[in-house]
């Protein structure tokens, strides 16, 4: 069993920032090949926003977020953050935290375990 627990949303004005946690355990060895985050809002697919591969450094970044958000890890506390800043009215979502195999990238099918996911709400 695989566990993902997300920390750190909530609401912010726009220009602000947030730090999203996500600590992995299980009650086996795991070691994913990516970890990352993804957001949704009602009524439209889930889209991924950042990706990292755990002992890595490469990171992957959508489009939209790029230059604003840092994904990062503290590889030894099984911990994944996410560091937005400069936030803007479209970010607000629920950011859902996944780690999976074998591809890595923001976004895609690799995910095999999620986070219960933590709200992002940013306001003008």
């Amino acid at each position: 069993q695989v566990q993902l627990v997300e920390s750190g949303g909530g609401s912010v004005q726009v220009g602000g920032s947030l730090r999203l946690s996500c600590k992995r355990s299980s009650t086996y060895t795991y070691t994913p090949v990516c970890m990352g985050w993804f957001r949704q809002v009602p009524g439209k697919e889930r889209e991924g926003v950042a990706a990292i591969r755990p002992g890595d450094t490469r990171t992957y970044y959508s489009e939209s977020v790029k230059g604003r958000f840092t994904i990062s890890e503290d590889n030894a506390d099984n911990t994944i953050y996410l560091q937005m800043d400069r936030l803007k009215p479209e970010d607000t979502a629920m950011y859902y935290c996944a780690a999976g195999s074998p591809t890595c990238f923001a976004g895609g099918q690799w995910p095999n375990y999620w986070g219960q996911g933590t709200q992002v709400t940013v306001s003008s």
